[in-house]
């Protein structure tokens, strides 16, 4: 016999026929990405970048704490070209005192095909015009330098061009258009064995910590 009710009765027992799916779990929210309200009074930072400036965002915020409002845009910034096609989105329409940024890692990377992500020339290209955006804001603008790559097969299993070769790049461009620059590269290359995790261009919290010191250095160094 075919069941074409909600219920049955088997045994004098209600059965559903058309069972509910079990509830899923909604997924945490990373709080890196979420939102914040501004405190009144204080100026506006934002932060752009990748998963490295994921892991210091929230340090650079509790040091900045009282100081200034710091956002960060909600993702990981990827290369440039994505930066290209969103930009205007996270800047919005409020008003910035500082963005402090950095486009390299995800550009640096070989894709499958054997092609970098996007090539010397197009970084070039579109580290020029992002340049050119956020200026046009009105806030005081530092570019950080990619941090380092590891040498051999990392973890899980990745490609990369040179990073001193986008960094020279990224150089050539913030020199000509007179952005400052947070040196990460040279900051945390001596500790690298300390604070970047094994065969991984991602770094360990006492890592993101150490970054984050310096940021929060540097943007307060604008703010001034």
């Amino acid at each position: 016999m075919v069941l074409t009710g909600t219920l049955a009765l088997i045994g004098g027992t209600a059965l559903s026929a058309d069972p509910k799916p079990p509830a899923t779990a909604k997924p945490t929210p990373n709080p890196t990405l979420a939102p914040i309200t501004d405190k009144p009074g204080l100026p506006r930072v934002l932060i752009i970048g990748d998963s490295i400036s994921m892991g210091y965002t929230l340090p650079v915020r509790a040091l900045l704490d009282g100081k200034a409002n710091v956002h960060r845009i909600p993702q990981n910034g990827g290369p440039t070209k994505n930066g290209i096609a969103k930009i205007d989105a996270w800047l919005g329409a409020g008003k910035w005192d500082v963005i402090h940024f950095n486009w390299g890692i995800h550009d640096l990377k070989f894709m499958p095909d054997g092609q970098r992500q996007v090539g010397p020339e197009d970084y070039e290209k579109n580290l020029r015009a992002l340049v050119a955006k956020m200026k046009a804001t009105g806030a005081k603008v530092a570019w950080a330098t990619t941090t380092p790559i590891p040498d051999g097969e990392l973890n899980p299993p990745r490609r990369f061009g040179q990073v001193a070769a986008y960094n020279a790049i990224a150089a050539r461009v913030m020199a000509e258009s007179g952005v400052a620059t947070d040196d990460l590269n040279a900051a945390v290359t001596p500790h690298l064995a300390e604070y970047q995790n094994p065969r991984d261009v991602h770094y360990n919290a006492a890592g993101s910590d150490f970054l984050a010191k310096q940021v929060a250095a540097s943007i307060e160094a604008l703010l001034k």
